[in-house]
């Protein structure tokens, strides 16, 4: 068997070195980090009875996600990664490397790992009412996300991202935002997962290069496609997107409007330069005793997901707009990704009422830059 370029010897000798020096660097983590638990595969075995179909809690690029119970009666989940999987060793080392190191109320924690038997595990804090996607776009559930609790999710993911960027002794990016890595605790508050594509920045660092291109297909900014560029506005534009997809439980990957040519992201601009903005919205939601107003939320994220990274705020400014503790904010200029530069064109001319579509949301592990 080969893994990637190396045989099968040369793969057991790297990954047995690097199973060292992930062991090493995490015994050498200082006094500020959380202590990480090696477990046994054998006591994950159990406490997934033997990751049984019945505790899968899902899916993703990196493998499958399990509920485990501990012997001492704690619940974790267990990520596991997939032999198919086009993650490998590298993201499961940087997760585990990262999340030790970050603790933060809105960044889900994970306990520790596991490395035996060519197994790779990480091991999470058990969040046991699943990821804001299973909500969103359910014609039921969405019922159980009121606008209340909806702006607690968009405040509790910004604390966690102004953790990410501004508060934590490591500037990171995550890369990998988007609905189906917020995860939602007892109390239904969000939590930021999945670290595997993240990478650190220098505090006085701007952007980065990259010649593989990760994430998931409607959440990429545009300069990351094309060139490779990220920085701490790659996230800030996922954010957008995202907040877009709270107001109006709707999904990235259809496509809109009378002719369902247009992208989330140019229907909800074409509403809102047509001052029809609430018809964008989840019209089970009503923002009626609430300062943090749906308009006011479409706009931010219309400014997050602007063409431009030097047009879009920070998250610290996202805050404060979120917070009322701005002058009026600035109109956004169009999306990326649009297709249509005049202002007078079939975009703000046309009816722009949604048609129904069924298709998913895709997650991808590798998009090929333009």
């Amino acid at each position: 068997m080969f893994f990637g370029w190396l045989t099968d010897t040369e793969y057991k000798a790297k990954n047995s070195k690097s199973k060292a020096n992930l062991m090493t660097e995490a015994g050498d983590f200082d006094n500020n980090a959380p202590n990480l638990m090696v477990y046994r595969f054998s006591d994950i075995e159990v406490a997934t009875n033997r990751f049984s179909f019945e505790n899968k809690l899902g899916e993703g690029g990196y493998g499958p996600v399990y509920k485990g119970v501990l012997s001492d009666g704690r619940e974790i989940a267990v990520k596991k990664l997939s032999k198919t999987s086009t993650q490998g060793f590298e993201e499961f080392k940087n997760e585990v490397m990262l999340t030790a190191k970050l603790q933060h109320v809105n960044l889900v924690r994970v306990l520790g790992f596991c490395i035996e038997r060519e197994e790779h595990m990480l091991v999470y804090e058990f969040m046991p009412n699943k990821s804001l996607d299973y909500y969103l776009y359910d014609p039921m559930k969405r019922y159980m996300l009121d606008w209340e609790k909806r702006v607690e999710i968009i405040e509790g993911v910004t604390q966690g991202l102004l953790y990410l960027q501004e508060y934590s002794r490591l500037k990171i990016i995550h890369r990998d935002l988007k609905a189906s890595n917020i995860l939602l605790d007892e109390e239904m508050k969000p939590k930021i997962s999945d670290f595997g594509m993240a990478r650190i920045f220098s505090k006085d660092e701007v952007e980065a290069n990259t010649h593989r291109i990760v994430g998931t297909y409607g959440y990429v900014p545009p300069e990351y496609v094309k060139k490779g560029l990220y920085s701490i506005k790659s996230d800030v534009y996922s954010f957008g997107v995202l907040l877009l997809q709270i107001i109006s439980g709707r999904k990235t990957a259809c496509l809109y409007g009378v002719h369902e040519n247009l992208s989330l992201l140019e229907f909800a601009y074409g509403l809102w330069i047509q001052e029809k903005g609430m018809e964008f919205m989840d019209p089970t939601l009503d923002d009626t005793n609430s300062s943090c107003t749906l308009l006011k939320c479409k706009q931010i994220a219309l400014l997050c997901v602007q063409e431009n990274a030097n047009d879009r705020p920070t998250m610290l400014e996202v805050s404060s707009m979120l917070r009322n503790e701005t002058t009026p904010m600035a109109n956004p200029k169009r999306p990326a990704f649009s297709k249509r530069t005049d202002e007078n064109d079939e975009l703000t001319r046309s009816n722009l009422k949604p048609e129904i579509c069924s298709i998913d949301d895709s997650p991808i592990s590798e998009v090929v830059g333009r």
